[in-house]
């Protein structure tokens, strides 16, 4: 049940509402502007609310987290091979992670809510471009700075293709509009 003045849920059988002390005998029917409340709750997932870039984005992102733990480095020398992930060769992968963990976090709250809780700043796309423009520049630097003496495994190339796809879809369609207004 639903108080007609404030708009709060009340139990079944309560005598006044627990919100604004109103006696529910005495209650007609809900008001039009409480009714939708009833009907649909504040958070759902729709993953509609997410665009395929956003997929892209969110795919790519997560096989990126996933590489940080795979071999990214190693070395075999007199039948005896050693290997090394990223987080441990490169200490400022963990940005990577947290970044990732952001974004993730972040498209999981826009596929819960139509309206995020507080304004931030920027544009979806530009906070995305910004998250994800960061994560290459971090991951191609450690792909190209590898410790002495050691070769790249599947995990580095994984991580640095994971993070160029999920830049890709946002890139190519800032491109397309700055072509299309020059």
């Amino acid at each position: 049940m639903i108080c007609t003045q404030c708009g709060r849920d009340v139990l079944d059988g309560a005598t006044d509402c627990t919100g604004c002390g109103t006696r529910i005998a005495a209650q007609g029917p809900v008001p039009a502007r409480y009714a939708e409340q009833v009907t649909s709750p504040m958070f759902q997932f729709d993953p509609h609310r997410l665009t395929n870039g956003d997929r892209i984005t969110a795919i790519s992102t997560l096989v990126l987290l996933v590489s940080l733990f795979l071999p990214w480095y190693g070395v075999n020398f007199l039948g005896i091979s050693a290997q090394a992930d990223g987080l441990t060769a490169h200490g400022y992968l963990y940005l990577v992670l947290i970044l990732c963990l952001a974004i993730l976090a972040y498209l999981g709250l826009r596929a819960w809510s139509d309206e995020l809780p507080a304004r931030l700043p920027l544009g979806h796309e530009q906070r995305l471009l910004a998250a994800a423009g960061l994560n290459v520049a971090l991951v191609l630097l450690a792909f190209l700075i590898r410790p002495d003496g050691t070769g790249w495994r599947f995990g580095a190339f994984t991580g640095m293709l994971a993070a160029l796809a999920a830049l890709a879809p946002l890139v190519v369609p800032a491109v397309l509009a700055r072509r299309a207004s020059a």
